[in-house]
C-alpha cells in the first residue's frame, strides 16, 4: 500500500478490525519513511451478478436500476428510501448466499414482488403491471384477487 504522502510502498499494519458495516477489514496502517498514518479497507472481491433478460441477453445487475423501478411503484406512498433499500440488500444478499452470479430476470421480479407485498400492496400492483405484463384487463383483476386472498 503506497503511502498517501510521500508515496512510499511500505507500510507496516497498527490496528486491524472489521469496518463498521461487516463487509470489510478495516486496516490502521503506518508509514515506515514518514510515519504518516491513514487507513485502508479490504473487501471480498465478488464477480458481478448478471440478469438474464427475456429475450436471453445478459445485463449486469444495476442496484440504481431496481431502485428506480421500485421509487416507481412507491411514488406517492409512504414507503421509506430506506425501506427499499433494505429490500435490495435481502435480494442481493440471497443470491450471493447461494452463490449465484446469474439470476432470470423473471426470477428477480418474483423476488422483489414477494418482499413488495409485506411492504405495500398498491406499490405491489403497480411494480406487477409493469413486471408482468398484463395483456389485458382480466390478467390484473387476477392478479388483485390473487393478493387479496
Amino acid at each position: 500500500m503506497r503511502c498517501p504522502k510521500c508515496g512510499c510502498e511500505e507500510s507496516k499494519v497498527v490496528d486491524s478490525r472489521p469496518s463498521e458495516s461487516n463487509d470489510a477489514i478495516r486496516r490502521r496502517r503506518e508509514c515506515v519513511r514518514c510515519g504518516t498514518r491513514f487507513t485502508t479497507y479490504e473487501r471480498r472481491e465478488e464477480m458481478p451478478l448478471l440478469v438474464v433478460k427475456k429475450d436471453g441477453h445478459k445485463e449486469t445487475f444495476e442496484r440504481g436500476k431496481l431502485m428506480r423501478g421500485l421509487v416507481a411503484a412507491t411514488i406517492k406512498r409512504d414507503v421509506p428510501m430506506e425501506k427499499l433499500d433494505g429490500l435490495i440488500d435481502e435480494i442481493v444478499s440471497e443470491l450471493r448466499d447461494n452463490g449465484m452470479s446469474e439470476v432470470d430476470s423473471q426470477d428477480l421480479g418474483k423476488m422483489v414482488l414477494q418482499r413488495l407485498a409485506d411492504v405495500d400492496k398498491v406499490a405491489y400492483v403497480r411494480f406487477a403491471s409493469v413486471y408482468r405484463d398484463f395483456k389485458d384487463v382480466d390478467e390484473f383483476s387476477e392478479e388483485l384477487r390473487s393478493l387479496a386472498r
